[in-house]
């Protein structure tokens, strides 16, 4: 039987919001979370954005990669719009890394958790 823990992205510190820093294209993301290793468990990683600014900001979420540009996951989230889904469950193992970058810097932050699956 499966067993299911709750754990916070690894990106974050103590589970505070993640900021997407550092610049506004790929080379810049920011680490969100790694999935756990091996290819036997899972994560299932939950995301949500709030937009500070008073303009929309487009997030790009690469997923498990950041050189297969179709795995990316992009969404807009509209101004001063707070706790927006983003990734609604999905899962992701072999130690993949989950990063983020946005259009405009410091205006985004990034809050979610990881229910982790050991089987």
């Amino acid at each position: 039987m499966a067993a299911i823990t709750k754990v916070h992205l690894s990106g974050s510190t103590n589970g505070l919001g993640i900021k997407p820093t550092g610049g506004t294209a790929s080379a810049n993301a920011v680490e969100v979370h790694t999935a756990v290793s091996g290819t036997t468990d899972f994560d299932e990683i939950w995301l949500w954005g709030t937009n500070h600014s008073a303009a929309p900001v487009t997030v790009t979420i690469e997923w498990g990669s950041a050189t297969v540009i179709e795995g990316n996951i992009i969404v807009t989230i509209p101004a001063q719009q707070g706790l927006m889904q983003l990734v609604p469950g999905l899962i992701l193992n072999n130690a993949k890394v989950v990063e983020a970058f946005a259009s405009v810097v410091d205006d985004v932050l990034l809050f979610g958790f990881v229910n982790r699956i050991d089987y």
